[in-house]
This record gives C-alpha cells, sequence and structure tokens, in this order.
C-alpha cells in the first residue's frame, strides 16, 4: 500500500489555514453604517432609548462604525417591521421591539415575531398614568371612580398600539375595580410624546407612558402623575406617587425592550449582535443610563428572548381576549 507522508511544517500550515478559513467563516462585523430603527417619532420612548444606545455603543467602541436612529413610526411599529424586513439577512439593521409586536399580530395587525431574527432582551420599565397639571383627577382613584361611572367619561391617550403596555397599565387598573374595559375611550397616537401633547392640549384626559417619561415631564411641572402600575414605589420624581396597589388596585404593568434584526441573519451575525449588546449591558454608562432611567436590567441572549417572547405571547393574548380585541 501507498502511504503519503507530509512534512510536519506543511501539516501545520494546512490545519492553520483550515482554521482560519472556520473561523472567517463563522464572524462578522458591520462594514457600513447601521440603522436603528424607532418605532414611534422623534421623541418616543423607542427614539429616545436608541439615541442613548447610540452613544454608548460608539463611545464604548462597542461599535466601531457610525449608528444612526431612524425613525419608522406608524400601525403601533408595523411600519418600522416591515422596513426592516426589507432588508432580510443584512445584519446592518436593527429595530428597538416591544411588548407591541405582540399584540398587533395576535390582533393581526402585524408580524409575527418569528418573521424576524431574535438577537437579544434589554430590559424592561414600568409604566405610569399621567394627566394635566390643572386635571380635576388627581389621584388613580379619582380616575376609577369617574370611569366606574361612565367608562367613556375619560378619554385616554395610548402610544402606540390597541392592548400594548400603556393601554394595559389603564385597562389593568380599570379591570381590577370591576369596570368593562370594552368601554373604554382609547385614542392612539404614533408616539408617547404625540399623546402627550395631545392631553396637555386638551384633547384627551389621560395618557399612560412610561415612567422615565412621565418623571421627565413631571420634573418640569408639564404633567401630574396619578398611578404607576409598579409593585412597589419608584424613586426620585416618581416617590410620592401611589402604585396602583396602594390605591387598591392590583395593576402591575412593564414594557420590555428588546433588538430584532431582519429575517434571514446569519449565526455570526446574530452571535456578534448578542455580544455587543451584553458589552453594553455590562458597560458603567449604560448602567447609570439604566438607573437614571428607573430601567430593570434584564439581559438575555438570542435562545433565552425567543423562549420569553413565547410566554408572553400567551398571555398578552389572554388580555387581549378580555378587551375583545382577539379570540
Amino acid at each position: 500500500m501507498l502511504k503519503c507522508f507530509m512534512h510536519p511544517a506543511v501539516t501545520a500550515s494546512v490545519s492553520l489555514l483550515m482554521m482560519t478559513g472556520a473561523y472567517a467563516a463563522t464572524t462578522w462585523k458591520p462594514e457600513k453604517p447601521v440603522e436603528l430603527i424607532a418605532t414611534n417619532a422623534p421623541g418616543g420612548g423607542s427614539d429616545r432609548i436608541l439615541r442613548i444606545m447610540s452613544n454608548v455603543l460608539q463611545e464604548r467602541k462597542h461599535l466601531t462604525v457610525p449608528a444612526n436612529v431612524v425613525n419608522k413610526p406608524g400601525a403601533g411599529g408595523s411600519v418600522a417591521y416591515a422596513y426592516l424586513n426589507q432588508h432580510p439577512g443584512d445584519g446592518h439593521f436593527l429595530v428597538l421591539g416591544s411588548k407591541a409586536i405582540l399584540t398587533n399580530n395576535i390582533t393581526g395587525r402585524g408580524p409575527s415575531f418569528n418573521e424576524f431574527s431574535i438577537l437579544a432582551h434589554l430590559f424592561s420599565e414600568y409604566i405610569s398614568v399621567t394627566v394635566r397639571p390643572d386635571s380635576p383627577i388627581r389621584t388613580g382613584k379619582d380616575l376609577i371612580e369617574r370611569a366606574r361611572k361612565d367608562p367613556g367619561s375619560v378619554s385616554f391617550g395610548v402610544a402606540t398600539s390597541l392592548g400594548g403596555s400603556n393601554h394595559q397599565a389603564a385597562a389593568t387598573a380599570l379591570k381590577a375595580a370591576g369596570i368593562d374595559i370594552r368601554k373604554m375611550r382609547v385614542v392612539i397616537f404614533p408616539s408617547g410624546g404625540a399623546a402627550t401633547t395631545a392631553m396637555l392640549g386638551g384633547h384627551v384626559d389621560a395618557v399612560p407612558i412610561t415612567a422615565a417619561f412621565a418623571a421627565s415631564m413631571a420634573k418640569q411641572g408639564q404633567v401630574r402623575v396619578v398611578a404607576v402600575a409598579a409593585p412597589t414605589r419608584m424613586p426620585g420624581v416618581l416617590a410620592d406617587v401611589p402604585t396602583w396597589r396602594e390605591q387598591g388596585f392590583d395593576a402591575v404593568v412593564t414594557n420590555w425592550r428588546i433588538m430584532l434584526g431582519p429575517k434571514g441573519m446569519s449565526e455570526a451575525q446574530i452571535g456578534y449582535w448578542e455580544e455587543a449588546l451584553r458589552r453594553l449591558n455590562d458597560s458603567d454608562e449604560w448602567k447609570k443610563e439604566l438607573e437614571a432611567n428607573a430601567w430593570m436590567s434584564e439581559f438575555m441572549r438570542s435562545a433565552e428572548t425567543r423562549k420569553f417572547l413565547e410566554r408572553e405571547n400567551a398571555e398578552v393574548r389572554a388580555f387581549l381576549v378580555d378587551l375583545g380585541l382577539a379570540k
């Protein structure tokens, strides 16, 4: 039998080439500017968060290319998701998703989370309920009693879709009070900022928004916060605002933020963003933002985030059935 022998140096060179080829096939990094897509207009929650993320990612060199925030408001985020999937397999396009992606899909108004590449879960935030500073509604109890007499007498400005976290922050409390939440008057806005502007103009009575946004508005005297859908009181500006539970209504509601990429991203692309977002999560700058905005750090990688979304989807569907928005 003919045997072929190879010099050890040649063998080592071949092995190195094979390893290098395998490594090159499994690594990826952005080669052009990245688009961070906000599901609402400038000034909205998604927009604010992405601008903070962009600054930290670039200042800490977690991202070596520019990261531009692109606003695609409309249809409760569906416009942004449609835009994202116009770039299949391209890891240079990411969207900051929220619970609205579940509510829109369940009610037949948007795509499923399964139609995207799931990258990571970042954090959660509690929702508060605000009114104008001169509103006769001074507490959450006032709001509930007014709605108890006539559910249609209180109008809620909600961003960005029916059944989402903002809607839930009010509806869950009303339901706990025995009020028919199907009779709520709800007006949909493209962002929390737009909803708040409408409230200040007297077009709606109350607006549920994130605790951080509410705190910033309350600090400037622009709104009165009547309740927070958190298990305990929030710190800082909101320390004097009682929770729904303190006011007799068992309502705890959070919105979460996840990063999604377009369908068809490779494992290498997903792995890159998992790691970049993990480094963001671990940075001192991001931790300061978490604390300042009352965001709860709950970082999860891609696989764990998918399991989380599957559980959340079942819970959201049950809530939407109560609202009469799903079967």
